[in-house]
């Protein structure tokens, strides 16, 4: 991504190979609303706005609520909401392409505070041509504000889609002081 000093960036996060088994869950109220965070049993493998709309059958349908297995991800978050956390640590692993976890590796190199565009992103990973399909995959993170797509903003520095909304997009990025909204 084209910002200096390079040395700003993180190093990308690793990622676990999702595990199988029944899903873990746990709901936590956040300044965006309550958030649905779900894992295997060894690493966060999703973070959702919105969960009764999109997850209620599976949430009564075989996965386990399981607070302990989750506490790591809420208390990271609620540290972060509270302005006291800037990296997350937790094990992260998503399901998806190789291209797409190429993609949200990415997004975790991108510091608070700051952005970068689809065009910035595709270029890190040596395809210039490819904002159109990092700008699908940035859709489809499973793992909101942890894997920051949040901080990702069109080529003209316009605030673009998010799956959270644009407002909560910009609740973010106020959070983070990027001085941009």
């Amino acid at each position: 991504m084209d910002v200096e000093p390079e040395a700003e960036y993180a190093a990308p996060a690793e990622f676990a190979e999702p595990r199988g088994g029944t899903p873990l869950y746990d709901l936590v109220a956040s300044p965006l609303g309550e958030l649905l965070l779900i894992g295997d049993s060894e690493a966060l493998t999703g973070v959702y706005m919105n969960p009764h709309e999109r997850f209620a059958e599976e949430m009564a349908d075989g996965w386990r609520r399981d607070p302990a297995a989750l506490s790591a991800a809420a208390e990271q978050l609620g540290a972060y909401f509270a302005g006291e956390l800037r990296e997350f640590t937790v094990p992260l692993a998503p399901r998806g392409t190789v291209f797409q976890r190429s993609v949200w590796r990415a997004l975790t190199t991108i510091p608070y505070g700051r952005t970068a565009t689809y065009g910035e992103i595709a270029r890190s990973l040596g395809r210039p041509n490819a904002s159109r399909a990092v700008g699908m995959a940035n859709n489809r993170n499973p793992i909101s504000i942890v894997v920051p797509c949040h901080r990702v903003i069109g080529a003209n520095g316009a605030m673009v889609g998010y799956g959270g909304g644009i407002s909560r997009k910009e609740i973010l990025l106020r959070l983070e002081g990027t001085g941009r909204f």
